[in-house]
């Protein structure tokens, strides 16, 4: 299977083409001022601003959908959760449960940031090969380990989800038919175990065979980045509009402006 991620990264745009470094460095700061802002307009601009940069980086609408299809049901539970549970006084109750309009915003405010900082992950990791972001996190000072622990679990991910359509393969083939009894968790159990074993031996192996070929603890490539000055401008301008989020989501006049618009 081929790595999913990146296989957009081929594309023509502006973010393309921007140097990986100042790239992931660039948007790296904006998801942290994303993930920091407390009113729910500003996420709301931050979600604007992050359709903008796919569409920008023309990654198509259905790969990005795809990933979200993933986050969106672990964020709408809480809708149902936060409302209902929020400490507080309650604007009024809904089968006897105390609904409080302050739990509603908070889960849109963590829907809103959430499904920004998962759609700028992808333009990061979209608009270049997967490798060549490990190599530029590398020469960002990124711990070593980190990044190849990334990269290991990104590569090997694929691997494992190859191994485990071949045992079900293997397993249909031979006649076995999943019910909703103790045979078949049984069976399911055995699978998971041996999926672990081959997964741990294969670790072993793949070990042993980059220790023989000389790796120290890094990698080693021939990619050479190059910097000008439309990356350092594209860096300054996206640190800029977030740097301006972020102070008018924490100085008390524009706060305060903001909280009463809604």
């Amino acid at each position: 299977m081929a790595l999913e991620i990146d296989q957009h990264h081929q594309l023509a745009s502006s973010i393309q083409r921007w140097d990986p470094r100042f790239k992931i460095a660039s948007l790296g700061i904006f998801v942290l001022g994303v993930a920091v802002l407390q009113t729910l307009p500003l996420a709301m601009v931050a979600l604007l601003l992050a359709i903008g940069f796919c569409r920008i980086s023309r990654l198509p609408y259905a790969f990005v959908k795809q990933g979200l299809a993933w986050v969106v049901p672990f964020l709408l539970p809480f809708f149902l959760i936060l409302p209902f549970s929020y400490p507080g006084t309650a604007a009024y109750h809904v089968l006897g449960l105390p609904f409080a309009w302050e739990g509603l915003r908070l889960a849109a405010l963590i829907f809103l940031k959430a499904v920004a900082i998962v759609m700028i992950s992808y333009v990061i990791f979209g608009s270049a090969r997967f490798d060549v972001s490990m190599i530029a996190l590398q020469r960002l000072r990124c711990p070593a380990i980190f990044v190849q622990m990334i990269l290991f679990t990104y590569r090997y991910t694929y691997v494992f989800i190859d191994e485990m359509r071949r045992m079900n393969t293997a397993m249909s083939t031979r006649g076995f038919v999943k019910r909703m009894d103790l045979h078949t968790f049984r069976v399911v159990g055995g699978f998971v175990g041996t999926l672990l074993i081959r997964s741990f031996e294969r670790t072993e192996r793949v070990f042993k065979a980059m220790l023989s070929k000389g790796f120290q603890g890094e990698f080693h490539t021939l990619v050479e980045f190059s910097a000008g000055p439309r990356d350092a401008a594209k860096m300054v301008l996206v640190v800029g509009v977030i740097v301006v989020l972020t102070v008018c989501d924490r100085i008390g006049p524009f706060h305060a402006a903001i909280q009463a618009w809604y």
